[in-house]
């Protein structure tokens, strides 16, 4: 079977675009939630977000460098973020100008839920004004797929094109499913993860009335706090993340930077109920064992594991059990970047598969900010509290759950 690595990376998040700039802010433990400033969100039970900084500034969203604002208006925002860290992983990949047959080259980049914003506007549209008045341009810029579409043809990949729509476990599962790809040999390299613009009005209500998010309006940098006992729901969040995927000897005859392998990866259903997961994580515990088989190696040798770990009640404590039961205190440790992030949704895998391979190359943990009270289940298990830990990483786990029971796993290994 044909080995897979991570050649290039890219990332619009709310703690930076930019995929250094973000990687420096994670291991500082800034947040990047704030009050939102999208729309007017008074009235609305959750005030807060993950949002990434528009700007002109190193680090801040400025989408016109890569996209012409023409075009921007034919694209949902979720599009737009992935047009943006997909133009930063191809520059780090050395592909930017080419250099790589178009045939063998494909796309695998999902999204939770697509163009809600241009779906809650065209509605508006219909009811007000009638169907005359309903853009040409709205089906292509709300589907799912189409950010993947956009990307195929900006760069030429006629390889596989797919998107893939798993709730939060989405951007985990687009790397997993581009691995298996060229694995099998379909393609040479992929464009792979995920992109999510949720921050809406319709988005923030939907989940509010779920009673999912949490409601620290007063405090939002404190608000997302996986593990913390006075925790109260997840933090929206939106951005994209993407990875170049490469067969590895295909990486070594063009002198291609090697991050990571991609050694394992695996997808898991818990079969249990619409949001909550299955009792002590059960579905999410299958997922990593398989994911580590899969890689050929024992969870011992895992070092580190980028949790899901949203900041939910049930969500933390299955998860945290979950992992505690496979890896034991054999000095695996575990935190939680949604705790700086927020949850991105369908964007969150990918963007926290970059930080688990950055964890590799720079061999840094991240920390599990705002991790002041710990929940009893915790006991001595290593969380990463507050503040990065330097140490030895080769091998790291990443864990993506969502909505559905659906539940993906992928392991790096470093290339020695």
């Amino acid at each position: 079977m044909r080995k897979v690595v991570v050649t290039g990376m890219g990332i619009v998040s709310p703690v930076g675009t930019g995929v250094d700039f973000a990687w420096k802010n994670i291991l500082a433990g800034v947040s990047g939630v704030r009050k939102i400033d999208k729309f007017d969100a008074s009235d609305f039970a959750s005030q807060i977000a993950g949002v990434p900084v528009r700007g002109e500034k190193t680090g801040e969203f400025n989408p016109d460098a890569v996209v012409d604002p023409r075009e921007q208006r034919k694209m949902d925002l979720d599009i737009v973020y992935a047009m943006v860290a997909s133009d930063e992983a191809m520059r780090d990949a050395g592909l930017a100008n080419g250099g790589y047959d178009g045939d063998r080259f494909g796309v695998s980049m999902g999204s939770g839920i697509g163009g809600v914003q241009t779906i809650t506007d065209t509605c508006s549209e219909l009811i007000q004004n009638g169907p005359r008045f309903v853009s040409p341009f709205f089906v292509p810029k709300a589907i799912v797929n189409m950010a993947a579409g956009y990307m195929s043809i900006k760069y030429g990949l006629r390889g596989p094109n797919l998107a893939t729509a798993t709730a939060c476990a989405t951007g985990t599962h687009s790397i997993a499913l581009a691995a298996d790809l060229i694995r099998t040999g379909a393609a040479d390299l992929m464009l792979a993860g995920g992109t999510e613009a949720a921050v809406t009005p319709l988005a923030v209500a939907g989940f509010s009335a779920m009673r999912a998010l949490s409601t620290r309006n007063d405090d939002p940098a404190r608000a997302s706090r996986p593990w913390d006992a006075a925790r109260d729901g997840f933090v929206l969040g939106e951005g994209a993340g993407v990875l170049v995927l490469e067969e590895y000897e295909h990486a070594v005859r063009r002198g291609a930077k090697i991050y990571a392998e991609v050694a394992g990866f695996s997808m898991t259903a818990d079969a249990h109920h619409i949001t909550a997961p299955a009792p002590n994580g059960e579905g999410g515990l299958r997922a990593m064992k398989i994911a580590i088989d899969v890689a050929g190696l024992k969870p011992s040798d895992v070092d580190y594991v980028n949790a899901h770990g949203t900041s939910t009640g049930l969500g933390d404590v299955g998860e945290l059990n979950a992992v505690r039961e496979l890896f034991g205190d054999n000095g695996t440790c575990m935190s939680s970047t949604k705790s700086m992030t927020g949850h991105l949704l369908g964007a969150a895998g990918a963007i926290e598969a970059i930080f688990s391979v950055l964890a590799i190359r720079d061999n840094i943990v991240p920390p599990t900010i705002n991790l002041e009270n710990p929940i009893e289940e915790v006991g001595d298990f290593n969380l990463v509290p507050n503040v990065a830990q330097k140490r030895k990483v080769d091998v790291t786990l990443s864990n993506s759950f969502g909505f559905g029971g659906t539940n993906a796993s992928v392991v790096f290994k470093r290339v020695k």
